[in-house]
């Protein structure tokens, strides 16, 4: 086994994704799943394997200068247009409240749901942890991550939430982006890096209310080059 001293980008394993057939990406805002994961994502539909993504709001309270009411349309356009760059069709956006998020037992359930809707065999989130990205990790991001991981669980227990009336349903892995101790890396190749670019350039409204952000090329490129995406494999059975 590797020690955590031993794990630099180059001699992370590369992720087998042979056994996947359809992924659900959960996260917490519009743009959330275009920071380097995107590309991945690119990957994936381009090889038929199924992504599907729920984000958890609107991203409603994410532009100072847009009032959320309108705020929220124009960031859940902007993800439909990223999510095609990436080969993306299903997508679930929730009315939980930006930047007000709780760990609740609905949130969870809600999750639950689209797991046993979608029934993925590869789940994926972000880093949860409080500390991530060189900072303290935005609090939505904390709550997403968590639910999710606990929803997974959830999802394969027939006693859990049976007011749905659906089909528990078995998650083959989690996979957690921007890990701090990633296991894995996924190897991509220049019309991923180029389909990522392309999904987090779509956020258009919300980068011009941030004009110190980083170009979205440079970025991505900084993210994913030479070695490709690190990731978290965590393995359910």
């Amino acid at each position: 086994m590797m020690s955590p001293d031993d794990r630099t980008p180059e001699n992370l394993p590369v992720f087998d994704s042979s056994g996947m057939s359809r992924v659900l990406v959960v996260v917490a805002h519009p743009d959330d799943a275009e920071y380097g994961l995107s590309c991945a994502v690119n990957r994936w539909t381009r090889s038929g394997i199924e992504v599907s993504y729920l984000l958890l709001t609107h991203g409603e309270a994410g532009i100072r200068t847009m009032h959320p009411s309108e705020a929220g349309p124009v960031r859940a356009e902007e993800q439909r247009r990223a999510c095609a760059a990436v080969g993306v069709s299903d997508l679930a956006i929730l009315d939980h409240p930006d930047g007000m998020m709780e760990p609740s037992m609905q949130l969870r359930r809600d999750i639950a749901e689209r797991i046993r809707i979608v029934q993925p065999d590869t789940v994926v989130t972000a880093n949860f942890d409080v500390e991530a990205y060189g900072g303290f990790n935005q609090a939505d991001h904390r709550v997403t991550g968590l639910a999710a991981v606990d929803a997974v669980s959830a999802a394969d227990n027939p006693w859990v939430f049976t007011d749905l009336e659906l089909k528990p349903h078995k998650v083959s892995r989690i996979l957690i982006h921007g890990a701090a101790a990633p296991t894995h890396r996924i190897e991509l190749e220049e019309e991923d890096v180029q389909a990522g670019i392309t999904s987090l350039a779509a956020h258009e409204a919300y980068f011009e209310a941030l004009p110190n952000h980083p170009k979205p090329e440079p970025f991505i490129r900084s993210m994913v080059e030479p070695h490709g995406l690190m990731i978290r494999v965590q393995d359910l059975g």
